[in-house]
């Protein structure tokens, strides 16, 4: 047999394709159906209007089903530098903006800009499992950051971790899988930390669209010095619906993006043309509408705090966006507990053992909770089967 890279067999399984196995073989009640708060990503379709734009561009736009800029279409490209300008207070230009097939990418092309096999880059936990992936496939050391007790990283600690070998720290905001937002201050403070030591900071803001702050959640875009550090990821999936289309973001120094037009070239040529054109509608025409889905995540949000916080020997530690983060209260460790779960309760969750490391004592004791796509009912319902299993 052929060889494998060993940094590939290294890296772990897919998570959520892992737990949607534990499906199979289970049938659920008509009256007590499957309750899914595994994943984050939207299960309805775009806005009509969105989607009639997409239609009309493929029936109607020869460009639209060939290659286009490797960088990204320009008018997305200006838009979306219109938007971080207007948002953040910043001066954002279209040359500072990748497109790239969703964040996933844009957060491998970051990376990619950066370190190299033998380099380190530091991961807060709970972690993101993608960036952890990509970092062991590429044979980059994943240090973790462990966060307090309200679930938000320390810069100081960070700051004993940067060795010469260190070439970012990576925050993402509201975080996943906690769904903490984390305070301007915070970011400052990692900021000019990342500055002082020359290495990257890269934020991902995926769910930026549903913080429950108003205004901008930090002022990095105003600095002067920002194009040495600061690095920011966002994505269209959650926003417009698109994960299908695969349309995320990059903005980062002009010259940082040479680089990653080097990468972009090699991995995808060009993001779909169809799913530009949808999230460029989507930016100049859903801005009411997408206020409206940020409150209806919002009141989610909110159930899911109230229902949780009542729930004897549970623990929330923190909520926002599209997840919650709950220390469960039995002996066995999340990861054995989550395949059971669904077999007894009808309840597929993440298990923390899956945003932590190996090592790491805090992630047998909890769950992630996707409840984004859950309504207030189903939250209720959601909280007293957790209620009613028992390990």
């Amino acid at each position: 047999m052929t060889a494998f890279n060993p940094a590939l067999l290294a890296t772990f399984a897919p998570p959520v394709m892992e737990a949607r196995r534990w499906l199979n073989g289970v049938t659920f009640d008509v009256d007590r159906p499957l309750i899914n708060v595994s994943q984050a990503a939207p299960v309805d379709p775009p806005p009509e209007g969105l989607r009639r734009a997409i239609a009309e561009a493929a029936l109607s736009a020869p460009e639209a089903h060939l290659y286009g800029p490797v960088l990204g279409n320009q008018d997305l490209r200006e838009e979306v530098a219109l938007e971080f300008s207007r948002a953040y207070g910043g001066d954002v230009q279209a040359g500072q903006v990748a497109i790239t097939q969703g964040c996933n990418q844009a957060f491998c092309a970051a990376i990619a800009t950066l370190a190299t096999a033998g380099d380190d880059v530091i991961l807060p936990t709970p972690w993101y499992f993608n960036h952890k992936m990509w970092l062991d496939m590429q044979g980059i050391a994943a240090q973790p950051l462990r966060c307090k007790a309200d679930m938000l990283p320390d810069p100081d600690e960070a700051a004993g971790m940067i060795g010469p070998k260190t070439r970012a720290i990576v925050l993402v905001s509201p975080n996943n899988p906690s769904g903490a937002e984390y305070p301007a201050e915070l970011l400052d403070r990692f900021h000019d930390l990342a500055r002082q030591r020359g290495i990257a900071l890269i934020i991902d803001e995926t769910y930026r669209d549903f913080d429950s702050r108003e205004g901008a959640p930090h002022n990095l875009l105003t600095r002067p010095d920002r194009d040495d550090t600061l690095i920011q990821l966002y994505s269209f999936s959650k926003a417009y619906k698109l994960t299908g289309h695969r349309v995320g973001a990059l903005l980062a120094s002009t010259e940082r993006m040479a680089q990653v037009e080097k990468f972009l070239d090699t991995v995808a040529i060009s993001t779909s043309q169809l799913g530009q054109i949808g999230a460029l509608w989507g930016m100049r025409n859903l801005r009411d509408w997408l206020a409206q889905e940020r409150q209806e995540i919002l009141s989610r949000r909110a159930a899911t705090v109230a229902a949780l916080q009542g729930l004897e020997g549970w623990k929330l530690k923190s909520a926002g966006a599209y997840f919650a983060w709950v220390e469960h209260p039995f002996a066995e460790s999340s990861a054995a507990l989550a395949p059971r779960l669904v077999r007894e309760a009808g309840v597929l969750a993440l298990p923390g053992t899956m945003f932590t490391p190996d090592s790491d004592p805090t992630g047998p004791r909890h769950f992630r909770l996707a409840f984004a796509n859950v309504d207030a009912a189903g939250i209720e319902q959601l909280a007293a089967r957790l209620a009613g299993f028992a390990a």
